[in-house]
């Protein structure tokens, strides 16, 4: 079959590549863009967009809650129909991104709806239901494959209809009762959404072990208050399915068993699938190694979460820029990791940017921390009710900036933001604590955090 000569291929059209390739063809470059599954990637579909309107739709109810100890009375009825319907209607238009490839072809770009893989240097064969298709990109191929949810080899749980995030998404009711494998961000998400819905819900496993200890012991408190059992220290060994429900044995000889089980054990993607050997990179590592212009090779750039600097929307836009401002010439700007941002969107939310205290000390640094509580805040008093949350400071002593902090509570993730500046420019703590903090704000409470780093 002969090749199509194009300027570039983009391989995978997340948000990300999706990004990239809009940015190239509207440059004037001929651009492809391969997708397999749907353009925009996780995020709008199953991901960052419908689950947060999950979690909003849940915090209502956790509000309609507290009327009764701030304003009167109130009841609540929980319905997971308008939740379904929103999701569908306004997030996905129901699982269809003709949309998405209607507006990525309109700024200039052709569409493949395949799997691409790089089979030679310089050239992408996608498969698609037509047959093979084969692009020769005399300019650059980009690769932003995104990720699949990964599914733990436990015995007896294949053939069973588990969900991952995928199906809690689409689903059109909530569970009776609920068990959460994996407590990472999917997984307590979920996990606080579907018991705000009447879910009897378990979660097995550490709840969000790559945050501040104390983010998931505040968080494991605000779940027990709310009903939702919490197995920490244990995993699943095993799973039986009788057609009506599922019993996970854990590793401690114990079990639970629940109408539904939800898979939140990480991400998978396929390198060797990618064809990245075609070009000497090793098919079998767990990321594509990019310098700080997102270069993987001789005209290849790779973006998201192939590159292994975070899983997240915002990463891969992040990198998007800098890859297509390299191909078109302008290389001016380069990859900074110091500060990347991330928050759980639980109640309280967990925001966090840069190190977490044991990530600074394990890198030698002199480590000063600076910790104060969202309820001994004034905002925080006024909120009385759900004003769970802290505020905590990780502070490199020798050269006096920030380089992480941690900010749970209320709009955690909001007030995350000046703290995110902070530690992306190196503002040194001298000059943070001369700043006039609104009042009564719930980002005031980094006045006292930056007073208690003083104190230390």
């Amino acid at each position: 079959m002969p090749a199509e000569s194009v300027d570039v291929v983009v391989v995978g059209m997340g948000p990300g590549g999706e990004d990239v390739a809009t940015r190239l063809a509207q440059a004037g470059l001929t651009v492809i863009g391969v997708e397999g599954r749907l353009v925009g990637g996780e995020c709008p579909y199953y991901a960052c967009i419908p689950t947060k309107m999950m979690v909003r739709a849940s915090g209502a109810l956790a509000e309609a809650r507290r009327v009764d100890e701030l304003a009167g009375s109130t009841t609540v009825r929980p319905d997971w129909a308008p939740v379904a319907a929103r999701i569908r209607d306004e997030a996905t238009d129901n699982w269809d991104d003709t949309v998405a490839v209607e507006r990525f072809e309109k700024a200039g770009g052709r569409f493949v709806r395949g799997w691409g893989r790089i089979s030679a240097a310089g050239e992408v064969t996608v498969a698609t239901d037509a047959g093979d298709r084969v692009f020769r990109a005399g300019r650059a191929i980009v690769l932003n494959p995104g990720t699949a949810p990964a599914v733990p080899p436990l015995p007896g749980l294949e053939g069973t209809p588990y969900w991952t995030n995928r199906e809690a998404v689409t689903t059109t009711s909530v569970p009776e009762s609920l068990i959460v494998l994996g407590g990472g961000p999917v997984g307590v998400e979920f996990a606080q959404i579907f018991a705000r819905f009447g879910s009897r819900v378990t979660v097995v496993g550490r709840l969000v072990p790559r945050d501040e200890p104390e983010a998931g012991e505040l968080l494991a408190k605000v779940f027990a208050a709310e009903g939702i059992t919490v197995r920490s220290g244990v995993r699943g060994a095993g799973v039986q399915h009788d057609g009506s429900e599922f019993t996970l044995e854990l590793s401690d000889g114990s079990s639970v068993s629940a109408a539904q089980i939800l898979v939140a054990t990480g991400r998978r993607t396929d390198l060797a699938g990618l064809g990245i050997g075609a070009i000497g990179l090793d098919e079998g590592a767990k990321s594509i190694p990019v310098d700080n212009r997102m270069r993987a090779a001789d005209g290849v750039w790779a973006i998201g979460d192939i590159t292994g600097e975070g899983a997240f929307t915002h990463m891969s836009m992040y990198q998007a820029r800098i890859a297509a401002n390299d191909i078109l010439g302008d290389g001016s700007e380069v990859a900074q990791y110091r500060a990347v941002p991330r928050v759980t969107f639980t109640d309280p939310e967990i925001g966090a940017v840069g190190m977490t205290e044991e990530q600074a000390r394990a890198a030698g640094l002199r480590v000063r921390i600076g910790c104060t509580e969202v309820p001994t805040s004034v905002r925080g008093w006024i909120q009385k009710v759900g004003n769970e949350g802290f505020i905590k400071l990780i502070e490199d002593a020798d050269r006096g900036v920030l380089v992480g902090a941690t900010s749970v509570g209320p709009q955690g993730g909001e007030v995350l933001s000046a703290l995110s500046v902070a530690v992306h420019a190196e503002v040194q703590t001298s000059t943070l604590r001369e700043l006039i903090f609104a009042y009564p704000t719930f980002h005031r409470a980094i006045e006292a955090a930056l007073e208690a780093l003083a104190a230390g």
